[in-house]
């Protein structure tokens, strides 16, 4: 009979209970990282919070004490700041992913090669060109970079209307409240209201590259999910969004 009761005991033992992470990340991520975050949930049985907004935002936050386990930035530049804070776990960052830079338009627009000879004024026809914040967030950062590289930027900039994130940017494209929009790959693929018009060539900006690392003091389960976002199933959806992805560890 004890042996029984024993038998039953561990027969009917409560499963460890599950973890929590917290994810600070670049809006861009937003479709992409909302799956991945899904599927290691279902496998693992740990939850996953997810926070995203512009980096030099989030950065900011991580460094007044916003209670972050992981952070995917779209900025080397911010990643450096909370890293030169001391706020990340020694030898966790790497960098993830890559993208490209595109202009958005409305579906069916014509295509275009944007060279230096691109007359880019002429194809907003008086209309609005959005970007992210070109001074701090870096999808405008990057935008603004390929402009001038390309000599467009002064013709241009009267007409460039700036929003917090690049999400709030293609949205803008979207309604139709703005012309034309400069955003990265990855989000036009995730928002069926807007078209790829033309891509920015990689050499007219700096690399554009996504680093992540835990938030110190770290925990077990942000250890896994950062393992998980170099794994093949979360390296098919970044692919699948339309994100480069790179080797492990750059």
């Amino acid at each position: 009979m004890l042996r029984l009761a024993l038998a039953c005991l561990i027969g009917f033992s409560l499963p460890a209970s599950a973890g929590e992470v917290t994810i600070f990340a670049a809006a861009s991520l937003k479709n992409a990282l909302d799956q991945v975050a899904a599927d290691w949930q279902a496998a693992s049985g740990n939850t996953v919070v997810l926070t995203y907004g512009g980096s030099p935002a989030i950065a900011k936050q991580i460094m007044e004490g916003a209670p972050a386990d992981l952070f995917v930035s779209a900025s080397k530049q911010w990643m450096d700041e909370v890293e030169k804070a001391g706020l990340t776990v020694s030898g966790t960052r790497e960098d993830l992913l890559s993208n490209h830079m595109v202009l958005v338009g409305q579906p069916g627009a014509a295509p275009v090669e944007l060279t230096a000879s691109t007359d880019l004024a002429g194809l907003l026809a008086g209309g609005k060109l959005s970007m992210a914040l070109v001074d701090s967030v870096p999808a405008g950062q990057y935008g603004k970079a390929s402009l001038e590289t390309l000599g467009l930027w002064q013709a241009v900039e009267p007409s460039v209307v700036q929003s917090e994130n690049v999400r709030a940017a293609l949205a803008l494209v979207a309604a139709k409240e703005a012309a034309l929009g400069i955003v990265y790959a990855s989000d036009a693929v995730a928002e069926p209201g807007v078209a790829v018009i033309g891509t920015f060539p990689d050499d007219s900006h700096p690399k554009i590259l996504y680093p992540a690392a835990e938030i110190a003091p770290g925990k077990p389960e942000a250890q896994d999910f950062l393992t998980y976002l170099n794994s093949d199933a979360a390296r098919a959806v970044f692919e699948q969004q339309g994100f480069v992805v790179l080797p492990p560890n750059g």
